[in-house]
C-alpha cells in the first residue's frame, strides 16, 4: 500500500498572502486571457487526488461566490472543517474534528493523494505538525502589501527539499 500524500497546492502573492484581508482572491485573476492557455499543471495534479480538506470559510466562498452552481470538487470526497452542525452529502463531509485528526485518519485509508485546499487556519496546524508531504505553491507576481498570510508566524523551522520550479512565460 502506497502512503497517501498530503499536498498543499495553493497560490500566494509575491509577498506571501493567499487572500486580501477581507478574504477576497480577486487578485488571482490573470490580467490577460493568454495566461490561462497551455498550463496543465492543475489537471496533472488533480488527477491524482481523491480527497480534499477545506476550511468552512473557504468552502463557503467556493459554493457562494466562486462556483455557486458547479462545486469544483464534486467528483472527490471533501472534508469541510466547521464548528457548526451541517448535513453531509455523499461526497461532502462536515466535521468538527481538528485538521490534524482528519489527516491522521485519512492517511490510514487506501486512496489517492489528499489536497489541503486552505485557508490559513487549516494549513498552519499541518505545517506546525510537519504533516504536509508536498508543497506546490504558485507565486503570483503581485505584491498585495497586506492580507491573509499563507503561513503566518511559526515557532519552529521546517526544512524542505526543493524538487522543481516551473515558470509560465507570460510574454
Amino acid at each position: 500500500m502506497n502512503k497517501r500524500k498530503i499536498i498543499l497546492y495553493i497560490a500566494m502573492s509575491l509577498d506571501g498572502y493567499i487572500a486580501r484581508l477581507d478574504g477576497s482572491i480577486d487578485w488571482l485573476e490573470p490580467d490577460s486571457a493568454d495566461l490561462k492557455e497551455d498550463d496543465s499543471t492543475y489537471d496533472d495534479f488533480y488527477k491524482n487526488v481523491d480527497t480534499v480538506i477545506v476550511g468552512k470559510k473557504t468552502y463557503d466562498q467556493i459554493v457562494n461566490e466562486l462556483a455557486p452552481k458547479n462545486y469544483p470538487y464534486a467528483n472527490v470526497d471533501s472534508f469541510v472543517l466547521t464548528t457548526k452542525h451541517e448535513t453531509d452529502t455523499e461526497e461532502i463531509h462536515f466535521t468538527n474534528s481538528s485538521v490534524v485528526a482528519v489527516v491522521n485518519q485519512l492517511v490510514q485509508l487506501n486512496g489517492k493523494n489528499i489536497w489541503v485546499v486552505g485557508g490559513n487556519s487549516v494549513i498552519k496546524p499541518l505545517v506546525k505538525q510537519n504533516l504536509i508531504d508536498e508543497y506546490i505553491i504558485a507565486v503570483i507576481p503581485k505584491i498585495l502589501g497586506k492580507g491573509i498570510p499563507l503561513f503566518g508566524k511559526l515557532n519552529n523551522e521546517i526544512a524542505l527539499t526543493h524538487k522543481k520550479s516551473y515558470v509560465k512565460n507570460c510574454s
